[in-house]
Formats: C-alpha cells, structure tokens, sequence
C-alpha cells in the first residue's frame, strides 16, 4: 500500500499520480498508476508509473521485487485495455538512456511498426 511516506512532493509524476497535476489516466490501483504520453512516439504511448517514488530502475533492491513483478502485469493489463497486441516497452535508466523524469516509468507504445536497434 502507498503511503505519502513513499512518494516524492516535488516528483512530476509523483505528482501526476497524486493528481495534483493533470493528465489523461487509463489504469489507476492502489500501487499504480498509468496515463498517456503528452509527446506520444506511437498512437498508443502510456507511460506506467509504480506510486512508490523510485528515481531508477538501477536504484531498486530485492525488497522492491513483487512491486516490479506486478508492474509488469499492470503493463499487460493496460495492453489488454487498449487492443494492443504487438507492443513495446521501454524503460530509461538515468539521462544518458533518455530518461528525463527521475521516476522509475514504462513506456507503453504500440499502433505502429518498430525497428531494431531502437536509436
């Protein structure tokens, strides 16, 4: 369970998943919260945040296991709800990797053809 003890007050998307700032939600539960992309690279772009403040995927310890467990089955979820089938998942760690937000998040992107190696 989130406590406010868990989230960071001057976060973006701590605050977004406060709802202290606006957004366009899609999948929201005790731990979660998901909402498009205000820049999407894709028809579908959702990004996926855990409501516990976590800066980077590189930060996390053993205990916070069963929280990226289930993060990857809200991802799923969030899919399933909209219709994609064929989809990508992108997770940055720290600003050379393009991450420009300090809060663990997943990109949901889907509706198009994607290439490899991503860029």
């Amino acid at each position: 369970m989130t406590t406010a003890a868990t989230t960071d007050p001057t976060c973006l998307f701590c605050r977004i998943a406060r709802r202290e700032i606006p957004s366009t939600p899609v999948y929201e539960d005790e731990e979660f919260f998901a909402f498009r992309d205000i820049a999407p690279k894709a028809p579908t772009h959702v990004l996926v945040v855990p409501k516990k403040h976590l800066a980077r995927l590189s930060e996390a310890s053993p205990s916070d296991a069963p929280l990226l467990a289930r993060l990857f089955l809200v991802l799923a979820a969030v899919a399933k709800a909209e219709r994609a089938v064929d989809y990508r998942l992108v997770v940055n760690n720290g600003a050379d990797a393009g991450q420009s937000v300090d809060h663990l998040h997943v990109h949901l992107l889907a509706g198009r053809s994607f290439s490899w190696p991503p860029g």
